[in-house]
């Protein structure tokens, strides 16, 4: 088996195992994919690497984020953490970053470390790297009194 395609920087995509998604959806019915293509969007609305999700509006929406896990991470996160929606995000447990404490800890966010590692995609392996989910509840809880 070689594995190498999916767990090289080659790629900075991951796609969510439809299983993993489907509980996390079940408790809060996602609207929007902003980090998608049309093979591997979760949602029926989702935006593509060509329509950049980072430069649209995600007010209102329940959005599921799973982003690329390249440089350009911390800018999702930070988009993620300042959204006026509820964002779930799956990201790869890098506590030790600096967009994670930006955007992560000073942003709000609320962390379940996951248990053992995602398969991700088609891949048969596990990802060389632990994740978690990382939940901002956008207006929700910024305008509590």
């Amino acid at each position: 088996m070689d594995s190498s395609v999916h767990f090289s920087s080659r790629s900075d995509d991951w796609a969510t195992p439809q299983d993993f998604f489907d509980r996390l959806d079940a408790v809060f019915d996602f609207t929007l994919d902003p980090c998608a293509d049309a093979k591997n969007a979760k949602c029926s609305r989702y935006f593509t690497r060509a329509q950049d999700g980072l430069v649209q509006n995600w007010d209102g929406e329940r959005v599921y984020m799973n982003p690329p896990y390249g440089r350009e991470i911390g800018a999702w996160v930070k988009k993620a953490s300042e959204a006026r929606a509820l964002v779930v995000c799956l990201l790869p447990a890098r506590t030790d970053t600096r967009w994670w404490h930006d955007y992560v800890v000073g942003g709000g966010g609320i962390v379940f470390f996951l248990k053992g590692r995602l398969s991700f995609g088609e891949a048969e392996a596990s990802a060389p790297f632990p994740s978690a989910v990382v939940i901002f509840f956008g207006d929700a809880i910024r305008n509590k009194p």
